[in-house]
């Protein structure tokens, strides 16, 4: 089977000057009917073989600048069951394509908290698919609150792969896309197609994300659809600091298609199911998966831990309280 994906690059419109619930949700959407505006003239424009889009990081609502964590969930953090997601899944209903982004979003178990998450939703409007970051500066995280998400949602939601008819699709957040072992364990469980939503900066020099997409694909032998922003707008960074660089790759590590500054359509691409999975299947020197020895690794990790596990279960989620984990962690790398 071979499909067309695009790596839409959209402008993200920020919450960050709104001061309440309502304001922020009216924001996000008129927000999602912009993009299904977007969506619809790509699809026409591409073709109606183009079955996934991958939208960017911060699409809805920008990232937290002076706003506490509280401040933030209550603000701009998405209920699972609520509006938001109710307004993102009929659209994609409407467009009849898998639709990947990230969002910040609450969580029942933990109401003192939010994560970042990223999703997919398939051409049902239902949520098909929730990946929470794992590594983060000032986020919380499953690993900040360990023991209590294990025991709510297991160890296999932590690397979640859906099978669906266009592929093995799973979702790699931001610059979670620099921590190879992210990718290594969605790989471990079939994913074939990653789906990277990310705000990074954009260079005509090589960057080390552009860098780290190209050893993901290659090292998982799988698709990367990355999806930059192009800029986030109402916000006190510059507006074109992140923009630019939406990218296809394919598993051999082949850049095959990249947008340039701005919105953009142009990061679109024929993902090509039948190859890839030919190529999974030959043996091989590039066959790098069935070459893989994981046993040789497991020791190591088992027997080093640097970041402690559920700092946040006696601790408030303050950029106070992330600060001196880092520094804890930095003296131990390098007492």
């Amino acid at each position: 089977m071979s499909y067309k994906a695009l790596a839409l690059q959209l402008s993200c419109q920020t919450v960050n000057p709104y001061q309440t619930r309502d304001d922020a949700e009216a924001m996000m959407l008129e927000t999602i009917e912009r993009i299904e505006k977007q969506l619809a003239a790509s699809i026409g424009y591409i073709g109606r073989d183009t079955l996934l889009v991958v939208v960017p990081e911060y699409f809805l609502t920008g990232f937290p600048i002076t706003e506490t964590v509280d401040e933030w969930r209550e603000k701009a953090a998405l209920e699972i069951d609520g509006r938001i997601y109710e307004a993102l899944g009929a659209m994609v209903q409407r467009q009849q394509i898998y639709f990947s982004g990230n969002a910040f979003e609450q969580d029942p178990f933990f109401p003192e908290l939010y994560f970042q998450t990223s999703f997919i939703i398939g051409p049902n409007g239902d949520v098909l698919l929730r990946y929470r970051r794992l590594n983060a500066m000032f986020t919380p995280t499953p690993h900040d609150v360990w023991e209590l998400y294990l025991d709510a949602y297991g160890y296999d939601s932590l690397f979640p792969v859906i099978k669906t008819n266009i592929g093995n699709l799973a979702c790699i957040a931001s610059e979670e896309i620099l921590y190879p072992e992210v990718a290594r364990c969605l790989s471990m469980r079939g994913a074939e197609v990653l789906l990277h939503s990310t705000s990074e900066i954009g260079s005509p020099l090589q960057t080390q994300k552009n860098v780290a997409k190209l050893a993901r694909a290659i090292e998982s032998m799988a698709y990367v659809v990355s999806a930059n922003s192009a800029g986030v707008v109402n916000s006190s960074i510059p507006l074109g600091t992140h923009d630019a660089g939406s990218k296809i790759i394919d598993p051999k590590g082949v850049v095959l298609a990249e947008a340039g500054y701005g919105e953009s359509l142009v990061a679109n691409a024929d993902i090509d199911l039948a190859a890839l999975r030919e190529f999974r299947q030959r043996p091989a020197v590039g066959n790098l998966l069935a070459r893989q020895r994981f046993e040789l690794y497991a020791d190591s990790y088992a027997k080093n831990s640097v970041y402690p596990p559920g700092t946040l279960l006696s601790q408030p989620a303050e950029r106070s309280h992330f600060l001196r984990t880092q520094q804890e962690v930095i003296k131990k790398l390098y007492s």
